[in-house]
């Protein structure tokens, strides 16, 4: 049996040995499957990543021209603001002349708005009370014999005044000629004010 038990012992021993051989070499293998798939894995995650990372940079600069754009128009508003107060308060400084000036100021634009001598003056009611009839006096003088006569209604407006002759009238209101000097002098009042 001494025999037997060494046959025996040699097949286990051969067995046990590519048993041995084969789990090394199945651990291997798995060994290096997982090294494969970690590999993908860590490729995968390193291509989130950058994905990620490019969204963010895009998402980013996307706001931040974004915020450059509204802050470029908030700026122009605020400048368009400011323009629009400048030529308010133009009107207000032209309205609110010493008296003298005023009267002046609107005999002049009622003697250049004349067309015929013989039209009515109409005034806001301030302007009415305070300088109606030396207006229409000084303007009927700067025309040499005019008949402007002053207009018994008042016109709705911050000054200056209204010419008319029947269904004809001349604007002549302050916020009307602050209006039209706004076009031809908007730019040089920006360029004086942000400049």
């Amino acid at each position: 049996m001494k025999g037997t038990e060494k046959i025996i012992a040699h097949i286990r021993a051969d067995a046990e040995a590519q048993s041995s051989a084969v789990l090394a070499q199945a651990e291997q293998r798995c060994a290096e499957i997982r090294a494969a798939y970690e590999q993908q894995a860590k490729d995968a995650y390193a291509e989130k990543i950058r994905a990620g990372v490019k969204a963010n940079q895009d998402r980013l600069e996307s706001m931040e021209r974004l915020a450059k754009m509204e802050g470029r128009k908030a700026i122009l508003a605020l400048k368009q603001d400011m323009v629009s107060e400048s030529f308010d308060r133009a009107v207000g400084q032209l309205v609110n002349l010493p008296e003298d000036q005023y009267a002046a100021l609107l005999a002049r634009l009622a003697a250049q708005a004349s067309v015929t001598g013989d039209e009515q003056i109409v005034l806001n009611a301030r302007d009415r009370a305070a300088v109606g009839e030396k207006v229409a006096a000084a303007a009927n003088e700067r025309l040499g014999g005019g008949k402007l006569t002053l207009a018994d209604e008042t016109g709705d407006f911050k000054g200056g005044l209204i010419l008319r002759r029947g269904s004809i009238e001349a604007n002549c209101t302050a916020e009307l000629l602050v209006d039209l000097c706004r076009e031809e002098m908007a730019s040089q009042l920006a360029g004086v004010l942000f400049g």
